[in-house]
């Protein structure tokens, strides 16, 4: 057995961030309180939805068409609570997001063009949650094809070269932030935002059943996440170094630097 490694704060904030998510509202559920704090401290943010959540209802008589135009409206409602720059939506299926190269090239487009220092996205290597549930196929898919956009492809000159001809060239992202992850190395001190991360959620009304259940169990993951570092509220990583930055702290908790291929 190996030993679950100490949980560190977060010593390491991006100039430029992009979160990539499956869904709309994923991005509010996973880190918006870490992107609230970072936009407040100075930070750019740009969020990527793969999919317009055009699946995410009960009721198999729902029209797909107008439920994505509902949660698109609803992520940009909510984006602009968290103070993102902007949204870009690659309008792939939900429920059957595959990580195939159409997805690469949508991710690498927006990663070349936004030029983050930073990628946040779900950790792909979660199956199964340690507390119990399964993780969704399209969070993982998601969480991979965004790994794979950033390395290689993104700083890769032969990766989609006429991304390159039209003016976007490789882009090398310094670090990944896995949120949804069973092994996280660091947290992000969320005490100041998770009102804001909240009220980004709440304006994902199509989602939400019983708001008051729905609040608690909002603060109390933030608060759980929070014991580890010993602060009230918090939200966890997993942190992967790509590139080490001389003029910033590295997070505790390790790195894992990639080799050229």
């Amino acid at each position: 057995m190996t030993d679950t490694p100490a949980i560190a704060p977060n010593t390491w904030r991006p100039a430029r961030f992009m979160v990539i998510a499956a869904h709309p509202d994923d991005a509010d559920f996973g880190p918006a309180g870490t992107a609230a704090r970072w936009i407040g401290e100075g930070s750019e943010g740009w969020l990527v939805c793969c999919t317009s959540g055009d699946a995410g209802a009960d009721d198999w008589r729902t029209d797909p068409l107008e439920l994505a135009a509902t949660r698109e409206a609803e992520q940009r409602a909510a984006a602009a609570v968290v103070g993102y720059a902007g949204v870009t939506f690659l309008h792939q299926p939900d429920g059957a997001l595959a990580n195939d190269l159409a997805l690469r090239e949508g991710l690498v487009r927006e990663i070349r063009a936004f030029r983050p220092d930073a990628v946040l996205c779900v950790d792909p290597e979660t199956l199964f949650y340690s507390d119990g549930g399964v993780n969704h196929v399209d969070h993982r898919t998601a969480g991979l094809a965004a790994v794979d956009a950033v390395y290689p492809a993104a700083r890769n000159g032969l990766s989609f070269p006429w991304l390159a001809r039209d003016g976007l060239l490789p882009h090398k992202v310094a670090r990944l932030y896995l949120f949804w992850s069973n092994r996280p190395t660091v947290a992000v001190d969320t005490s100041a935002t998770v009102g804001r991360k909240l009220e980004a959620l709440l304006a994902h009304a199509s989602q939400i059943r019983d708001r008051e259940s729905f609040e608690e169990r909002i603060r109390t993951w933030a608060r759980e996440e929070g014991e580890a570092i010993g602060v009230a509220a918090a939200e966890a990583f997993r942190v992967i170094v790509i590139e080490e930055d001389a003029a910033a702290p590295a997070p505790e908790g390790g790195s894992a630097t990639a080799a050229a291929g």
